[in-house]
């Protein structure tokens, strides 16, 4: 009898896997037709965990950076080379100084398979109080 190769997500540890699967096939130059049936699946079924057990809905785009760099066990650094800008500047963005520019936001939602809704919510930025 043969098993499936993907089954519906049903536990966090088997969302992770597959986010992984997904980010590796996606990250090849090029696609043959499985790996493309694979990136739709794989989409489909991480999409459908997410709609169903997100804890991110109520949070803004800095909180849910945050979770998603503990959850995946990065560092400021890591998301800096990731979005290809200064460690000072995710710094920033992740103290409420500095905005997330649209490059940010595609490729953060990319990165962690999520919409760019996510990280494009409106947030307050805390500015500077003159002296």
């Amino acid at each position: 009898m043969e098993t499936l190769k993907y089954k519906i997500i049903t536990t966090e540890k088997q969302y992770f896997k597959y986010c992984d699967i997904l980010w590796s096939i996606l990250k090849k130059k090029t696609k043959t037709k499985n790996n493309k049936d694979e990136i739709s699946l794989l989409t489909l079924l991480i999409e459908t965990y997410d709609r169903e057990h997100s804890p991110f809905k109520e949070l803004d785009p800095v909180q849910l950076l945050k979770s998603l760099m503990k959850d995946h066990k990065m560092k400021a650094i890591d998301i800096a080379k990731l979005l290809c800008v200064s460690e000072g500047l995710v710094s920033d963005m992740l103290k409420y100084k500095k905005g997330f520019s649209k490059e940010s936001i595609r490729i953060l939602a990319d990165r962690f398979k999520m919409r760019q809704e996510a990280f494009n919510k409106p947030y307050e930025l805390k500015t500077k109080k003159a002296a």
